[in-house]
């Protein structure tokens, strides 16, 4: 069977990381989250920490300056302006992306994944999302964080997110064109997730 990538966007508290793993393990295949930003400082030489800053959410000077900057691929190399800038971080996650693609097949969570791997044939792209309740109440069970001001919280984290995505993709996080499966993890369980993706990737692979 060719390289095929399952690409992950998920709400805050949706369970869509877990989803993920599962499906990874399930799969026998590999399993990107974080891991991209170590993989992409060690190939850009940049300091971890400068990608972490950035991981999935934009300075508020970003959003004052242009309404997106749409990725094209290209990196900015060390010896010009701008090769620490936040365009140039994400160009080098999407670049480990897009080289990973060519290696094996994975799961990446995040990172406007879909848009970054639009060319790439085998991708199946997935959006998992939850009801509020649902989602605060596996952020406080998971991260054993106190109710109060959970639902503000997630709702910030969600915007982040639905902004970062904006920026670089010029396109609504929230649209389910974006995606080849939309699911509730609520309804479903993560398990019921699993099981419509794998049946999803077997038609689209056979």
């Amino acid at each position: 069977m060719e390289n095929f990538v399952i690409t992950i966007a998920r709400t805050y508290g949706s369970g869509g990381r877990t989803v993920g793993k599962m499906l990874a393990k399930d799969l026998g295949i590999s399993y990107y989250n974080r891991e991209i930003l170590k993989l992409a400082s060690d190939d850009s030489g940049i300091n971890e920490a400068l990608f972490a800053k950035v991981d999935e959410k934009l300075k508020n000077t970003l959003l004052f300056k242009t309404a997106s900057s749409v990725y094209n691929g290209e990196i900015i190399p060390p010896d010009k302006g701008g090769f620490t800038s936040d365009r140039n971080l994400f160009n080098y996650q999407a670049k480990i992306i897009k080289e990973l693609s060519n290696k094996e097949s994975f799961v990446v969570i995040g990172r406007a994944a879909d848009f970054v791997l639009k060319d790439f044939k085998n991708v199946i792209r997935v959006f998992v999302h939850a009801p509020m309740e649902t989602c605060i109440k596996n952020v406080i069970e998971v991260e054993n964080r106190p109710e109060k001001g959970i639902e503000a919280y997630i709702k910030k984290i969600d915007k982040e997110r639905a902004e970062y995505y904006k920026y670089y993709t010029g396109r609504d996080w929230y649209d389910a064109k974006n995606y080849d499966l939309c699911l509730n993890s609520a309804e479903l369980s993560f398990e019921k997730c699993v099981d419509i993706i794998k049946a999803y990737i077997d038609i689209k692979m056979s």
